[in-house]
């Protein structure tokens, strides 16, 4: 069935892209949800009417998106983790921690949109991830993950000796003297 977008649907398309979808998806999703419209000579007519408006959307959206780019390849992450011998990480850098540093400093990044190579980082050293962003735009971002050893703490309290237990009546006293004979 083809149909004509009305906003902006994940994995599928952007508002006013004409697109050919399983019947069943347009009946029973996308209709009833008001995401598309038909593609008939009205509709088409309707969405001729709002070109303009739809592409200077899509515009705004790539300024944006290019403004975002420059703002995050010039960022520098850096993570201090707890390390343990041979720079080996005790947990993992994963896009679900780019995700949450980068939350920190006041980005909204999608966790699905970092791609990290190799998908977990269990070393210590410097590396880079790719963030896609709006019409196949990606950008580079550079990310350091730094270690320092847990300190193990030395107990302040002398290690008690173990003492042999005394005997506290008879039997125990005639049983302890005929092991020591």
């Amino acid at each position: 069935m083809k149909v004509i977008l009305n906003q902006d649907v994940p994995n599928l398309g952007e508002i006013g892209d004409v697109k050919d979808v399983a019947n069943g998806y347009a009946r029973n999703y996308l209709l009833p949800r008001g995401l598309v419209v038909p593609y008939t000579p009205v509709t088409v007519a309707m969405f001729e009417k709002r070109k303009a408006e739809i592409e200077a959307r899509k515009a705004e959206k790539r300024r944006l998106s290019a403004d975002l780019k420059t703002r995050l390849e010039s960022e520098e992450l850096v993570f201090d983790v707890v390390v343990g011998t041979g720079g080996k990480l005790y947990g993992a850098i994963t896009s679900t921690s780019l995700a949450e540093e980068l939350h920190k400093k006041g980005y909204e990044i999608e966790r699905k949109k970092i791609e990290i190579p190799g998908r977990i980082i269990k070393n210590v050293g410097t590396y880079k991830a790719t963030i896609h962003l709006y019409e196949g735009e990606q950008a580079l971002i550079k990310f350091t993950v730094k270690g320092h050893e847990e300190k193990k703490e030395q107990p302040s309290t002398p290690v008690k000796e173990k003492r042999r237990r005394e005997p506290n009546n008879k039997k125990d006293a005639e049983k302890g003297s005929e092991e020591q004979a």
